[in-house]
């Protein structure tokens, strides 16, 4: 072979070398651009938004979430409902329509009605018969967007008794439901020597604060412990309600009820035959006491003492005037019976309309249009009964009309309410009408 020929050949092979140093080269690269993509979506992924619903990551409740630039989380009411085992209607629970700036959500327990901004949700639980309306103030009131109804999450919370964790640092949000986190702690508090959970529906929303009503000896001893097992008030009651409004709970032994607090402060000795809240925000109770009545305060304080027949009125007559609080009135009374004859107290316990009357509201007659009425609500004027006739009633417990009202009552055209009055010959007489023509403001 000539030198030309071995020149050539030297440098063929060299250019094969290059040729396939510069193959591997490449290899590399892609290969190291490959893991670099590789890792760069798993870090993206990684840093992206994940929303888990009961430890199972949920997309689709993770795209209904809206964040306002203020950083408040919202949620669409109805469109959320099914999967937190809720339904969800149009309207309100107790004045059921189409109309599509309110609606309510109902489990087999509770409902919770929302309206279109309203910042104050009310709650009723089902499965107490005779029950008052709760409620509760969200940070932020309904909103609407794009025709659809969206609550800011602490309401969506309250409402659907669950517990939302937005965890901003690590772009995760945890969602658990109520009945998911009892089948989580049953087991547990078998290991902290109780025989069961309190089955009672209030009782089981302890749970969402991490705190549980047990009980064990066959159900005949009650107590509450947090979810670690540690005692907060010792298993010696015969049972124990909690009291969602004040987080302290109604104790019950030996056939008289008292309260504690979840600092085991006895806030209310045990005396009574029974306990039921008014109102939350007044801190008053209706308490029982050898078949008579009275108010006292959440210290155990008397208001309005215990000698009368009946404190409340029967709100299942009044369905169509949605009447929430049986015992404090939207007028701002607290209606009271004694000796067959009714007045009424204010919240401060004074007394504010004399024991002179039959009884409260109008139930309706041969009138087959006419529906029951107790409130007028836009001017909140109460109708009354005294000497065998109607009269109406304003907020500081007098008289707008002498009593010689025949009829007084409500009904209702497209949605529509409207109220009339028959007197003296006098029938269909608009009671708005009149309550403009006497000043009465709405």
């Amino acid at each position: 072979m000539n030198l030309i020929d071995e020149s050539f050949e030297t440098r063929k092979t060299d250019n094969s070398k290059k040729m396939s140093m510069i193959i591997l080269v490449l290899i590399a690269i892609l290969i190291i651009a490959i893991i670099a993509i590789g890792v760069a979506i798993g870090y993206m992924k990684d840093n992206e938004l994940k929303l888990y619903l009961n430890e199972s990551q949920n997309d689709k409740v993770k795209e209904m979430i809206i964040t306002e630039e203020d950083g408040t989380v919202y949620l669409p009411i109805k469109e959320i409902a099914p999967y937190f085992g809720y339904e969800s209607f149009d309207g309100e629970y107790t004045d059921k329509s189409e109309i599509t700036s309110k609606c309510y959500i109902q489990c087999e327990d509770e409902i919770a009605n929302f309206a279109l901004n309203s910042n104050k949700i009310y709650k009723l639980t089902t499965s107490n018969d005779g029950a008052n309306y709760d409620y509760f103030y969200s940070s932020k009131p309904v909103k609407a967007m794009n025709g659809v109804l969206y609550a800011s999450v602490d309401a969506i919370e309250e409402a659907f008794n669950i517990v939302f964790i937005n965890d901003v640092d690590n772009k995760r949000i945890y969602i658990y439901t109520m009945p998911y986190l009892i089948k989580l702690y049953e087991a547990r508090i078998l290991d902290y020597g109780y025989e069961e959970i309190s089955s009672n529906f209030t009782n089981k929303k302890t749970i969402l604060t991490d705190i549980l009503i047990v009980n064990r000896n066959q159900g005949k001893n009650y107590g509450v412990i947090d979810v670690k097992g540690n005692t907060i008030i010792e298993p010696k009651y015969d049972n124990i309600e909690y009291l969602p409004n004040s987080g302290d709970f109604l104790v019950k032994s030996n056939g008289k009820v008292g309260i504690i607090s979840r600092k085991r402060e006895m806030k209310v000795q045990l005396l009574y035959d029974d306990l039921e809240l008014i109102d939350k925000e007044l801190g008053l109770y209706i308490a029982k006491k050898d078949d008579k009545y009275g108010i006292i305060d959440s210290n155990g304080n008397t208001k309005v003492h215990i000698e009368y027949d009946q404190i409340g009125i029967d709100n299942t007559r009044f369905e169509e005037n949605d009447i929430k609080n049986k015992y404090l009135l939207d007028n701002g009374m607290i209606p009271v019976k004694k000796d067959e004859l009714w007045g009424a107290f204010d919240k401060n316990g004074n007394t504010i309309l004399g024991f002179d009357y039959q009884g409260f509201g109008y139930t309706a007659g041969s009138n087959k249009n006419a529906i029951n009425l107790l409130i007028i609500p836009e001017y909140n004027v109460m109708v009354a009964h005294k000497n065998e006739k109607y009269t109406l009633i304003n907020t500081e417990g007098k008289e707008i009309c002498n009593p010689i009202l025949d009829d007084v009552y409500m009904t209702i055209s497209s949605g529509n309410k409207n109220y009339y009055m028959d007197f003296e010959g006098n029938k269909g007489v608009s009671v708005t009408d009149f309550l403009d023509s006497q000043g009465i403001k709405k």
